[in-house]
């Protein structure tokens, strides 16, 4: 018995000093000895809060050569340009509807039709139009609040787990035939999210 723990004890030891992060994609990361939630979060840009959620976890517990998933990097400033847009469009919704504005965002940043940064998205200008009504009349540019830049944080948390809403609008105001013809997801306040 003292031969096969030794021995397990020998494989942990090599396998934790001899290898070193793999990452199977870009949002995955095996644990190595010595790692804590709060160390890889720092390494990886990103908040303890959103690692936990991304993993489904609400403990500090990890276990050496498991594989856990880190929420793609988004720069402050992305997050800032997002509260703002968060801001000028869902000011006066719930705070479901400013974390779904927000993940519209993420979401287009994610697929194959639009532009594959956050600021690309938020000013992407497609037959003479802006995508976002905010941007083109400058209300973009008038701030935001630690209840937006929430929203944003926890849409980038829960990033891939939402409908797939590519778009919103206000039923009330919107003039577009064809944004009514996409396939609402569901509705928040006054905004219909659809895809």
């Amino acid at each position: 018995m003292k031969k096969i723990t030794k021995l397990l004890l020998i494989t942990a030891m090599s396998v934790s000093i001899f290898t070193i992060p793999i990452h199977a994609d870009a949002t995955s990361y095996t644990v190595q000895k010595g790692d804590t939630f709060w160390k890889i979060a720092q390494k990886y840009g990103t908040t303890l809060t959103n690692l936990q959620i991304a993993n489904k976890r609400s403990g500090n517990t990890l276990y050496i050569g498991e594989t856990i998933n880190i929420p793609d990097f988004i720069s402050f400033e992305d997050k800032e340009l997002m509260a703002k847009l968060v801001h000028a469009e869902a000011k006066g919704e719930p705070y479901a509807g400013k974390v779904a504005v927000a993940t519209v965002v993420l979401n287009r940043v994610d697929h194959q039709e639009f532009p594959n940064t956050v600021r690309g998205v938020i000013y992407e200008k497609a037959g003479g139009h802006f995508a976002f009504t905010p941007v083109q009349n400058g209300e973009i540019n008038n701030g935001y609040t630690s209840e937006d830049m929430r929203a944003v944080n926890e849409a980038i948390a829960y990033r891939g787990q939402g409908n797939g809403s590519i778009y919103f609008y206000n039923p009330q105001t919107a003039k577009s035939d064809w944004i009514r013809s996409r396939e609402v997801t569901v509705t928040i306040g006054n905004h219909r999210f659809a895809r």
